[in-house]
């Protein structure tokens, strides 16, 4: 006989495994029919890496893969640095300033794409902004900034300022201080925000379509352009390659940030 409430838990169950089958199935759909030697359907023939050595062989895929690399490596050096010395310099505010600031630092996450995007575009047409690299790498730095102090001030929050304190008492000067003692145990948050604002500026879309202008083509822009022409294994393909290397910064930026508190746990005795 099973135990009171044994149906609920088996049903929750079932609900959580069709959630995530909802959720990933597609995925799992989408990387499968990339090895398909089917160019026009979903129908299995037999497994291939033709759509694989097709792309490789495209240039306009990698002209479009290069313009995201360089706009995210731009964006994540900008965002990091604005967003590390944002934390810091909050660190020490009182309820009063935080109060002012957390809503204007939070306001890029919550805002719909769509709003900021229009947003940005119609700023930069009120200054005679031509649209191009420099927009883009705008943009994505805007709405970047705020997952770095989110991160950043987390692991903030959960250091012990001894050392600094310490280290402050025998002489050495605030510069001194957060690059011997404050950045040491900060590097994990910086650099898995880092990696998070790598990912998150490598798979925008809807804002770079609206401020990139002529010639900055990027990679969601080259498959969605790709996807209006017409759908074949090879946008399976360069699907597939964007979602491991999205998945395995995101990934990394999870363990970095794992380490990192499992460090600052206090230790059972």
């Amino acid at each position: 006989m099973s135990r009171p409430g044994a149906w609920r838990r088996h049903a929750l169950q079932v609900y959580g495994i069709g959630v995530y089958a909802f959720l990933y199935l597609p995925i799992v759909v989408l990387v499968a029919l990339s090895f398909n030697s089917n160019e026009k359907g979903a129908l299995w023939t037999g497994f291939t890496f033709r759509w694989y050595e097709l792309l490789w062989q495209n240039d306009m895929v990698w002209e479009a893969a290069r313009n995201s690399l360089q706009i995210a490596g731009a964006t994540t050096i900008a965002s990091t640095v604005l967003g590390t010395a944002a934390a810091l310099g909050l660190r020490g505010a009182n309820n009063r300033t935080l109060s002012l600031a957390n809503p204007v630092l939070l306001l890029p996450i919550v805002l719909p794409e769509i709003v900021m995007a229009v947003s940005l575009l119609g700023l930069f047409g009120s200054m005679k902004f031509e649209l191009g690299f420099a927009t883009v790498w705008f943009s994505h730095v805007v709405f970047s900034i705020s997952y770095v102090v989110v991160v950043v001030r987390a692991r903030l929050a959960g250091m012990d300022r001894s050392l600094e304190e310490a280290a402050a008492d025998l002489g050495a000067t605030p510069w001194v201080t957060f690059w011997k003692v404050t950045l040491p145990q900060l590097w994990p948050a910086v650099l898995s925000g880092a990696l998070l604002v790598l990912t998150l500026s490598i798979d925008d879309y809807l804002i770079t379509s609206f401020v990139s202008g002529v010639g900055n083509t990027t990679l969601p822009l080259q498959i969605y352009g790709m996807v209006r022409k017409k759908i074949t294994p090879e946008i399976n393909a360069v699907c597939t390659l964007l979602l491991v290397a999205t998945t395995a910064m995101t990934a990394l930026s999870w363990l970095i940030e794992r380490s990192a508190s499992r460090l600052t746990e206090p230790k059972k005795s």
